[in-house]
């Protein structure tokens, strides 16, 4: 059987794979909620290999618009472009976590200033709620990535502006949890205490109403996510 949508091998040749079924979603080919044809099809279709067509679903994956259901295949949860995506991110690179911990610095520090001026006192509860519940799990022996996660959201949340819930939603999806998750590894390094005392000098910033001081302490915190990062890679 012949295709005419071949593409040319070259090194982004999932990227180019990726960049063909997401315009078959966006233009409407393929709609909310549809399955998107088998890896056998699309490896047809597109002249690559299955494991090619498998790296490109992963990537619509982290750009939000498929998911995979064990045994059914890929089915598409968003039609619409994403209006910003990070192309070609390497986290086993050490430039590209570095250029990455940039970005979620300059995102996650100025929130949390806003949030130690603006958060009410309903919000800094729901935020010292989230520090609890990382501690029971550090207590249980667990990583605490969700507990980690949540609480970063409702410093997100405090900060009063609705586009930094979006962009750290689009981070969060993509690379932060990838980050986040790699504190599994250390659980067997005791470096947890160390994590939620970072995650305490943010609190109480928050809670003096001190921007300059939450600000410092989510840089700080970033830092420590990127050292254990690096040790979590290095492990490997």
């Amino acid at each position: 059987m012949v295709y005419d949508e071949k593409v040319r091998r070259g090194p982004s040749l999932a990227d180019s794979v990726a960049s063909r079924i997401r315009s078959d979603i966006t233009s409407g080919t393929h709609a909310k909620g549809d399955k998107l044809p088998t890896e056998h099809e699309l490896s047809e279709k597109y002249g690559v290999s299955r494991p090619i067509v498998r790296e490109a679903i992963g990537i619509l994956k982290r750009d939000g618009l498929v998911a995979t259901r064990q045994g059914l295949g890929a089915f598409v949860i968003e039609t619409k472009e994403m209006a910003f995506r990070l192309a070609g991110v390497d986290l086993t690179d050490a430039l590209d976590v570095e250029n990455i911990i940039e970005l979620l610095m300059a995102v996650e520090s100025a929130a949390t200033a806003l949030a130690a001026e603006r958060r009410s006192a309903k919000q800094l509860a729901a935020i010292e709620k989230q520090l609890h519940s990382i501690q029971r799990a550090f207590d249980n022996n667990e990583a605490g990535v969700e507990e980690d996660m949540a609480f970063h959201r409702e410093i997100v949340d405090a900060c009063g502006n609705p586009h930094f819930r979006e962009m750290s939603n689009f981070l969060e999806s993509h690379v932060r949890n990838f980050i986040r998750k790699a504190r599994a590894s250390t659980l067997r390094n005791a470096l947890l205490s160390q994590v939620q005392e970072e995650h305490i000098a943010i609190f109480n910033a928050i809670a003096d109403g001190n921007p300059q001081e939450a600000r410092k302490a989510a840089e700080k915190h970033l830092r420590g996510a990127a050292n254990r990062l690096s040790l979590h890679l290095g492990s490997k």
